[in-house]
């Protein structure tokens, strides 16, 4: 039976929720998408948790998909990768409607599935060495469940050359495109990070959950919408990670080759 992939740490009414999945750079797989879920449910049900910070054991925040989780996917079929899609969906989906303030203290690199945890937080501080990329493409495939997330972030001018083009940026790039609200050197992030805190200290807290819906309301984001739009996306990556182009994108990279797309 394989060990906790996260942990949550407590300081006083501040939690950080680590992923520990330091061996695989912090990837996803079905068990750790829900221990996240299941920890963000119990830190939102708990009354003396005024903030949630997350980030990653080690040196990355989150690589994204892990390897054989994907491999797995790539046999399952259109029904099984539209279920665990929907998984993911929720993960995201409770991570950005959390009642209490969020801060990504992106720790390291983060590729796709991660980009979208930095994007379903209030506040991202991360470092200036962090790579960042939306890398789906590359496989066939396309960053579905946590777009609604990312594009809120960055913006569709942003979202439509990084999600086309799958190219890796660093933390300055994250943090002039809106990713990031900050972006410092590594011996400064808990610093940077621990003067959030200070100042979401100040705020009341049920003034500061509605200061948080009202925010996302405004633009547009409610979870009745969010619901609606990842069944959609859900079925959306599924047929793609079972297409043709998405059965090639997947096991050439499994393979490790390039797609048969890809000209020398």
């Amino acid at each position: 039976m394989r060990m906790t992939a996260t942990r949550i740490e407590r300081n006083g009414s501040a939690a950080t929720l680590v992923i520990d999945r330091p061996q695989v750079h912090n990837a996803f797989d079905d068990s750790l998408i829900a221990e996240l879920t299941d920890a963000l449910l119990e830190l939102e049900r708990d009354d003396s948790v005024r903030t949630v910070v997350l980030t990653g054991e080690g040196k990355t925040f989150s690589a994204g998909a892990d390897l054989n989780w994907m491999r797995g996917m790539a046999s399952a079929s259109e029904e099984e990768n539209r279920e665990d899609s929907l998984r993911l969906a929720k993960l995201m989906r409770t991570l950005n409607f959390l009642s209490k303030p969020t801060i990504a203290r992106v720790n390291g690199s983060a590729y796709g599935g991660g980009v979208g945890l930095v994007a379903c937080c209030d506040i991202a501080i991360g470092t200036s060495d962090a790579k960042f990329s939306l890398s789906e493409v590359k496989l066939g495939l396309v960053p579905a469940v946590i777009s609604p997330y990312v594009v809120a972030s960055i913006g569709p001018t942003y979202a439509r050359q990084l999600f086309l083009t799958a190219e890796v940026f660093d933390g300055g790039e994250a943090e002039r495109i809106g990713l990031l609200h900050r972006c410092v050197g590594a011996a400064m992030l808990d610093e940077a990070v621990d003067r959030q805190l200070h100042w979401l200290m100040k705020g009341g807290p049920e003034a500061q959950r509605e200061a948080k819906a009202l925010a996302l309301r405004m633009a547009g984001l409610t979870r009745e919408d969010a619901e609606r739009r990842d069944i959609e996306n859900a079925a959306l990556i599924a047929r793609l990670r079972v297409s043709p182009e998405g059965q090639e994108g997947l096991g050439a990279f499994l393979d490790k080759r390039p797609a048969n797309w890809v000209k020398s």
